[in-house]
Protein backbone atom coordinates (compact mmCIF):
# COMPACT_ATOMS: atom_id res chain seq x y z
CA UNK A 1 0.00 0.00 0.00
CA UNK A 2 0.81 3.86 -0.90
CA UNK A 3 1.16 5.28 2.57
CA UNK A 4 2.16 8.69 1.45
CA UNK A 5 -0.70 8.46 -1.16
CA UNK A 6 -3.26 8.85 1.74
CA UNK A 7 -0.99 11.72 3.41
CA UNK A 8 -1.09 13.77 0.46
CA UNK A 9 -5.14 13.09 -0.03
CA UNK A 10 -5.33 14.52 3.63
CA UNK A 11 -3.31 17.66 2.46
CA UNK A 12 -5.62 17.72 -0.23
CA UNK A 13 -8.97 17.74 1.88
CA UNK A 14 -7.44 19.23 4.33
CA UNK A 15 -4.69 21.92 4.59
CA UNK A 16 -5.05 25.88 3.35
CA UNK A 17 -4.79 26.92 -0.28
CA UNK A 18 -1.95 29.22 0.39
CA UNK A 19 -0.05 25.77 2.14
CA UNK A 20 2.61 24.09 0.91
CA UNK A 21 1.34 20.99 -0.43
CA UNK A 22 3.68 18.19 -0.72
CA UNK A 23 2.75 17.22 -4.24
CA UNK A 24 3.50 20.78 -5.42
CA UNK A 25 7.18 20.68 -3.74
CA UNK A 26 10.23 21.85 -6.56
CA UNK A 27 11.66 18.70 -5.41
CA UNK A 28 15.45 17.92 -4.73
CA UNK A 29 18.41 18.77 -6.67
CA UNK A 30 19.00 14.95 -7.12
CA UNK A 31 15.47 13.03 -8.02
CA UNK A 32 15.46 9.85 -5.71
CA UNK A 33 12.99 7.00 -5.70
CA UNK A 34 10.08 8.47 -3.47
CA UNK A 35 9.06 6.43 -0.64
CA UNK A 36 5.87 4.48 0.11
CA UNK A 37 5.37 5.32 3.94
CA UNK A 38 6.44 9.23 3.90
CA UNK A 39 6.07 12.57 1.77
CA UNK A 40 9.24 14.26 0.86
CA UNK A 41 8.96 17.13 3.86
CA UNK A 42 8.35 13.93 5.80
CA UNK A 43 11.56 12.25 4.91
CA UNK A 44 13.36 15.68 4.96
CA UNK A 45 12.20 16.09 8.97
CA UNK A 46 14.00 12.61 9.43
CA UNK A 47 17.09 13.30 7.77
CA UNK A 48 17.64 16.18 9.87
CA UNK A 49 16.37 14.66 12.77
CA UNK A 50 19.06 11.55 12.31
CA UNK A 51 22.26 13.57 11.03
CA UNK A 52 24.94 14.03 13.51
CA UNK A 53 24.78 18.14 13.07
CA UNK A 54 21.40 17.81 15.08
CA UNK A 55 22.79 15.61 17.84
CA UNK A 56 25.88 18.23 18.00
CA UNK A 57 22.86 20.87 19.07
CA UNK A 58 22.99 19.60 22.33
CA UNK A 59 26.37 20.93 23.43
CA UNK A 60 26.42 23.86 21.58
CA UNK A 61 26.02 27.42 23.52
CA UNK A 62 22.50 29.30 23.44
CA UNK A 63 22.61 32.85 25.17
CA UNK A 64 25.26 31.77 28.39
CA UNK A 65 27.97 30.39 27.63
CA UNK A 66 28.97 27.10 29.93
CA UNK A 67 26.02 27.46 32.09
CA UNK A 68 26.60 25.47 35.26
CA UNK A 69 22.85 23.93 35.72
CA UNK A 70 20.98 21.33 34.09
CA UNK A 71 17.77 23.69 33.04
CA UNK A 72 19.46 26.34 30.70
CA UNK A 73 18.97 26.24 27.43
CA UNK A 74 21.21 24.63 24.56
CA UNK A 75 21.12 25.54 21.02
CA UNK A 76 19.10 21.75 20.98
CA UNK A 77 16.62 22.39 23.39
CA UNK A 78 16.15 26.11 21.77
CA UNK A 79 15.50 24.01 18.15
CA UNK A 80 12.76 21.87 20.12
CA UNK A 81 11.11 24.43 21.42
CA UNK A 82 11.32 26.53 18.01
CA UNK A 83 9.48 23.25 16.30
CA UNK A 84 6.91 22.91 19.06
CA UNK A 85 5.51 26.39 18.56
CA UNK A 86 5.80 26.30 15.10
CA UNK A 87 3.52 23.39 14.54
CA UNK A 88 1.18 25.02 16.46
CA UNK A 89 0.93 27.68 14.77
CA UNK A 90 1.04 25.58 10.98
CA UNK A 91 -1.71 23.56 12.69
CA UNK A 92 -4.07 26.38 13.35
CA UNK A 93 -3.51 28.06 10.38
CA UNK A 94 -3.80 24.46 8.41
CA UNK A 95 -0.33 24.98 7.03
CA UNK A 96 2.47 21.71 6.44
CA UNK A 97 3.49 21.06 9.53
CA UNK A 98 5.88 18.30 7.95
CA UNK A 99 7.48 20.74 6.20
CA UNK A 100 7.35 23.10 9.29
CA UNK A 101 9.29 20.81 11.35
CA UNK A 102 11.34 20.29 8.77
CA UNK A 103 12.44 24.14 8.86
CA UNK A 104 12.49 23.90 12.41
CA UNK A 105 14.75 21.06 13.26
CA UNK A 106 17.39 22.28 10.40
CA UNK A 107 17.37 26.43 10.90
CA UNK A 108 20.39 26.49 13.54
CA UNK A 109 22.60 23.69 12.29
CA UNK A 110 25.47 25.83 11.26
CA UNK A 111 26.10 27.53 14.17
CA UNK A 112 29.24 27.91 15.82
CA UNK A 113 30.47 26.85 18.88
CA UNK A 114 29.46 29.44 21.75
CA UNK A 115 26.69 30.80 19.54
CA UNK A 116 26.87 34.25 17.94
CA UNK A 117 30.55 34.70 19.62
CA UNK A 118 31.64 32.46 17.38
CA UNK A 119 29.71 33.72 14.67
CA UNK A 120 31.32 37.01 14.94
CA UNK A 121 35.01 35.90 15.31
CA UNK A 122 34.64 33.88 12.25
CA UNK A 123 33.02 36.79 10.74
CA UNK A 124 36.63 38.79 11.51
CA UNK A 125 38.18 36.53 8.73
CA UNK A 126 35.39 36.09 6.00
CA UNK A 127 31.49 36.45 5.43
CA UNK A 128 29.98 34.01 8.22
CA UNK A 129 26.10 33.74 8.63
CA UNK A 130 24.91 31.00 10.89
CA UNK A 131 21.54 30.99 8.69
CA UNK A 132 23.87 30.68 5.29
CA UNK A 133 26.46 28.26 6.98
CA UNK A 134 23.31 25.70 8.42
CA UNK A 135 21.97 25.28 4.16
CA UNK A 136 25.76 24.61 3.87
CA UNK A 137 25.62 22.44 6.43
CA UNK A 138 22.54 20.35 4.79
CA UNK A 139 24.15 20.75 1.41
CA UNK A 140 27.79 19.72 1.17
CA UNK A 141 28.53 18.94 4.71
CA UNK A 142 26.76 16.23 6.25
CA UNK A 143 26.83 12.76 5.62
CA UNK A 144 30.47 12.62 4.79
CA UNK A 145 30.67 15.31 2.55
CA UNK A 146 27.41 14.15 0.13
CA UNK A 147 25.20 16.89 1.68
CA UNK A 148 21.59 15.58 2.47
CA UNK A 149 19.73 16.13 -0.87
CA UNK A 150 16.76 18.31 1.05
CA UNK A 151 13.72 19.57 -0.66
CA UNK A 152 14.05 23.14 -2.33
CA UNK A 153 11.46 24.20 0.37
CA UNK A 154 12.71 23.28 3.07
CA UNK A 155 16.44 24.76 1.97
CA UNK A 156 14.82 27.75 1.86
CA UNK A 157 13.45 27.99 4.75
CA UNK A 158 16.54 27.29 6.51
CA UNK A 159 18.48 30.08 4.80
CA UNK A 160 15.56 32.20 5.23
CA UNK A 161 14.70 32.12 9.01
CA UNK A 162 16.31 35.27 9.64
CA UNK A 163 14.41 38.62 10.44
CA UNK A 164 16.27 39.94 7.52
CA UNK A 165 14.99 36.85 5.21
CA UNK A 166 11.67 35.72 2.79
CA UNK A 167 10.71 32.30 2.72
CA UNK A 168 9.25 31.24 -0.30
CA UNK A 169 6.44 29.38 1.56
CA UNK A 170 4.40 30.51 4.47
CA UNK A 171 5.46 27.55 6.52
CA UNK A 172 8.88 29.28 6.15
CA UNK A 173 7.74 32.40 7.30
CA UNK A 174 5.82 30.31 10.71
CA UNK A 175 9.22 29.11 11.50
CA UNK A 176 11.09 32.75 11.26
CA UNK A 177 8.54 33.93 13.57
CA UNK A 178 8.60 30.98 15.94
CA UNK A 179 12.72 31.26 16.72
CA UNK A 180 11.94 34.60 17.64
CA UNK A 181 9.61 33.90 19.63
CA UNK A 182 10.92 30.83 21.51
CA UNK A 183 14.94 32.78 22.21
CA UNK A 184 12.89 36.20 23.04
CA UNK A 185 10.68 33.80 25.90
CA UNK A 186 13.43 31.00 26.79
CA UNK A 187 16.33 33.83 27.31
CA UNK A 188 14.06 35.84 29.38
CA UNK A 189 13.36 32.38 31.28
CA UNK A 190 16.99 31.58 31.43
CA UNK A 191 18.13 35.20 32.52
CA UNK A 192 15.70 35.26 35.30
CA UNK A 193 16.85 31.81 36.53
CA UNK A 194 20.67 32.93 36.09
CA UNK A 195 19.93 36.60 38.41
CA UNK A 196 20.28 38.79 35.36
CA UNK A 197 17.19 40.17 35.43
CA UNK A 198 13.77 39.60 37.33
CA UNK A 199 10.45 39.66 36.02
CA UNK A 200 9.32 43.10 36.68
CA UNK A 201 12.29 44.18 34.98
CA UNK A 202 10.39 43.35 32.22
CA UNK A 203 8.51 47.28 30.86
CA UNK A 204 5.39 47.23 32.43
CA UNK A 205 4.07 47.86 28.76
CA UNK A 206 5.28 44.38 27.78
CA UNK A 207 4.19 42.48 31.16
CA UNK A 208 0.45 43.95 30.30
CA UNK A 209 0.22 43.10 26.67
CA UNK A 210 1.76 39.70 26.85
CA UNK A 211 1.53 38.43 29.77
CA UNK A 212 4.40 36.63 31.85
CA UNK A 213 6.50 33.34 31.29
CA UNK A 214 3.91 31.02 29.44
CA UNK A 215 0.98 33.60 29.27
CA UNK A 216 3.25 35.89 27.06
CA UNK A 217 4.31 32.55 24.75
CA UNK A 218 0.95 31.87 24.16
CA UNK A 219 -0.53 35.11 23.31
CA UNK A 220 2.05 35.73 21.08
CA UNK A 221 1.15 32.65 18.90
CA UNK A 222 -2.44 33.26 19.54
CA UNK A 223 -2.14 36.96 18.05
CA UNK A 224 -0.54 35.43 14.90
CA UNK A 225 -3.35 32.89 14.33
CA UNK A 226 -5.75 35.32 14.90
CA UNK A 227 -3.80 38.10 12.74
CA UNK A 228 -3.13 35.28 9.86
CA UNK A 229 -5.43 32.93 9.78
CA UNK A 230 -7.02 32.59 6.03
CA UNK A 231 -4.84 34.85 4.85
CA UNK A 232 -1.34 34.65 2.52
CA UNK A 233 0.86 35.61 4.93
CA UNK A 234 1.64 34.91 8.57
CA UNK A 235 2.78 37.43 11.14
CA UNK A 236 1.50 39.23 14.11
CA UNK A 237 -0.55 42.54 14.15
CA UNK A 238 1.00 45.58 14.04
CA UNK A 239 0.76 46.16 17.78
CA UNK A 240 2.34 42.88 18.48
CA UNK A 241 4.99 43.00 16.14
CA UNK A 242 6.30 46.48 17.16
CA UNK A 243 5.98 44.77 20.94
CA UNK A 244 7.77 41.79 19.86
CA UNK A 245 10.45 43.85 18.06
CA UNK A 246 10.44 46.14 21.40
CA UNK A 247 10.92 43.12 23.91
CA UNK A 248 13.78 41.96 21.70
CA UNK A 249 15.51 44.98 22.02
CA UNK A 250 15.12 45.19 26.02
CA UNK A 251 16.55 41.55 25.76
CA UNK A 252 20.02 42.75 23.61
CA UNK A 253 19.76 45.95 26.39
CA UNK A 254 19.61 43.65 29.12
CA UNK A 255 20.79 40.20 28.64
CA UNK A 256 22.23 39.40 25.52
CA UNK A 257 24.71 42.37 26.12
CA UNK A 258 24.95 41.88 30.01
CA UNK A 259 28.28 41.31 31.91
CA UNK A 260 26.92 37.89 32.68
CA UNK A 261 26.39 36.80 28.97
CA UNK A 262 29.23 38.65 27.89
CA UNK A 263 32.06 37.44 30.85
CA UNK A 264 33.34 34.24 29.56
CA UNK A 265 32.98 35.48 25.66
CA UNK A 266 36.51 37.23 25.11
CA UNK A 267 38.08 33.92 25.61
CA UNK A 268 35.31 31.85 23.38
CA UNK A 269 35.93 34.68 20.76
CA UNK A 270 40.18 34.16 21.59
CA UNK A 271 39.93 30.14 21.33
CA UNK A 272 37.93 30.33 17.96
CA UNK A 273 40.20 32.82 16.44
CA UNK A 274 43.11 30.90 17.28
CA UNK A 275 41.49 27.60 16.26
CA UNK A 276 40.81 29.31 12.86
CA UNK A 277 44.15 30.94 12.31
CA UNK A 278 45.99 27.33 13.48
CA UNK A 279 44.01 25.52 10.55
CA UNK A 280 44.16 27.92 8.06
CA UNK A 281 47.76 27.21 8.42
CA UNK A 282 47.46 24.00 8.45
CA UNK A 283 44.38 22.36 5.64
CA UNK A 284 46.14 19.08 5.97
CA UNK A 285 44.74 18.57 9.07
CA UNK A 286 41.02 18.84 8.27
CA UNK A 287 38.71 16.24 7.27
CA UNK A 288 39.11 14.99 4.32
CA UNK A 289 35.43 15.75 3.52
CA UNK A 290 36.09 19.12 4.03
CA UNK A 291 39.75 19.81 3.02
CA UNK A 292 38.65 18.21 -0.78
CA UNK A 293 36.08 20.37 -1.23
CA UNK A 294 36.37 23.02 -3.78
CA UNK A 295 36.08 26.32 -2.10
CA UNK A 296 38.37 28.81 -0.43
CA UNK A 297 40.90 28.25 2.24
CA UNK A 298 38.81 30.67 4.37
CA UNK A 299 35.65 28.51 3.76
CA UNK A 300 37.35 24.94 4.50
CA UNK A 301 38.13 25.78 8.04
CA UNK A 302 34.82 27.78 8.69
CA UNK A 303 33.14 24.82 7.44
CA UNK A 304 35.64 22.57 10.51
CA UNK A 305 34.70 24.91 12.86
CA UNK A 306 31.15 25.55 12.47
CA UNK A 307 30.98 20.86 12.91
CA UNK A 308 32.50 21.40 16.55
CA UNK A 309 30.43 21.72 19.38
CA UNK A 310 31.59 24.01 22.67
CA UNK A 311 32.99 20.68 24.25
CA UNK A 312 34.99 19.91 20.84
CA UNK A 313 36.32 22.97 20.38
CA UNK A 314 37.64 23.20 23.93
CA UNK A 315 39.36 19.87 23.65
CA UNK A 316 40.35 20.70 20.12
CA UNK A 317 42.39 23.88 21.90
CA UNK A 318 44.08 22.03 24.37
CA UNK A 319 45.41 19.28 22.88
CA UNK A 320 46.63 21.72 20.44
CA UNK A 321 48.28 24.42 23.22
CA UNK A 322 48.49 22.27 26.32
CA UNK A 323 51.73 20.25 26.87
CA UNK A 324 51.36 16.24 27.27
CA UNK A 325 52.04 14.37 30.00
CA UNK A 326 55.36 12.45 29.15
CA UNK A 327 56.29 9.01 31.50
CA UNK A 328 58.64 6.11 30.97
CA UNK A 329 57.36 2.81 31.34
Amino acid sequence: MDYSAVTLEIEKNYLSQYAMHSIDSKGRKKPIPPCSMRTEFQRDRDRVLHCKAFRRLKHKTQVFLAPEGDHYRTRLTHTLEVAQIARTIARALRLNEDLTEAISLAHDLGHTPYGHAGERALNEYTHFAHNEQSLRIVDELEYDGKGMNLTHEVRDGIVNHTSKGNACTLEGHVVAWSDRIAYINHDIDDAVRGGVIVEEDIPKAYRELFGARTARINSMILDIINHSYGKNFVEPSPLFKENINGLRSFMFERVYNSSVAKAEEGKAVAMIKFLFEYYFKRIDLLPPEIREKPSSPEQKVCDFISTMSDNFAVRTYEDITVPKGWSKL
